[in-house]
């Protein structure tokens, strides 16, 4: 075991979520990076210890509940606690169809991803999380999130209407509003953030944003003192209207 401040980001072999485990390393803590692809896991951890960044490797599929049970029995043999939960994993599977035609298969696996993912993974590693004591839950949601900036006409948003994304993004907030309201008493913060247009392959690469940029917002939750901010939703420039 070890006393070293440890931390797991989902979906980290690539784009936000490398970023967001290269920029933790960076800051001093042991990442473990979570990917369901083994291959593609295990070359980005690579790629990273070769910038002599701590980084290890951990399978684990969000959407299956037997892979999430064993990446945390992995956990558990290796570390006391866990100090930072990124739940960074999610999807879109089509960006044209109307809400209307779409099927409800894309629905039920985009909310699978998307919402029961991040609920799986905290639900597992919570015994790991509380043992840390000052724990850290950072759920990756999106400016589509908002109920404001969707149907407000000034904003970027509401121009976008994908039933599925938009909708689970909005009930990842609400998520994070109720695991924050039950692990406050274990001194665990839990909030969403908005990354902010990010060129990832979720929008084909066609955001203004890097990786390093969209990631900054999460990597200064995860780092947030006993006195930051526990279930509010926040960007780069602050906190974001629900």
């Amino acid at each position: 075991m070890t006393d070293k401040r440890q931390a797991l980001v989902t979906g980290a072999n690539k784009g936000l979520g490398r970023a967001i485990a290269k920029g933790l390393a960076s800051a001093g803590l042991s990442v473990w990076m979570g990917a369901r692809d083994h291959s593609r896991g295990e070359e980005a951890v690579k790629s990273l210890r070769g910038e002599g960044l701590d980084v290890r490797f951990v399978e684990i599929d969000v959407a299956d509940d037997a892979s999430v049970r064993r990446a945390a029995e992995t956990l558990g043999h290796e570390i006391d606690a866990l100090h930072v939960l990124v739940n960074n994993a999610g999807m879109v599977l089509d960006l044209q169809t109307p809400p209307s035609e779409l099927g409800m298969d894309d629905v039920k696996a985009t909310y699978e991803v998307n919402v029961f993912g991040p609920i799986r993974v905290t639900q597992a590693f919570a015994p790991l999380l509380r043992a840390a004591e000052d724990g850290r839950i950072v759920n990756m949601s999106s400016g589509l999130g908002s109920l404001t900036l969707i149907t407000d006409p000034a904003s970027l948003f509401s121009t976008v209407n994908l039933l599925a994304y938009t909708s689970s993004k909005v009930a990842l907030n609400a998520v994070t509003v109720s695991f924050a309201k039950e692990f406050e008493p274990f001194g665990i913060k839990v909030n969403a953030v908005e990354p902010g247009n990010v060129r990832t392959d979720l929008n084909g690469n066609s955001g203004f944003l890097t990786p390093e940029e969209g990631a900054e917002p999460a990597i200064r939750m995860a780092l947030i003192d006993k006195d930051g901010p526990t279930g509010g939703f926040f960007g780069s420039d602050g906190r974001q209207p629900w």
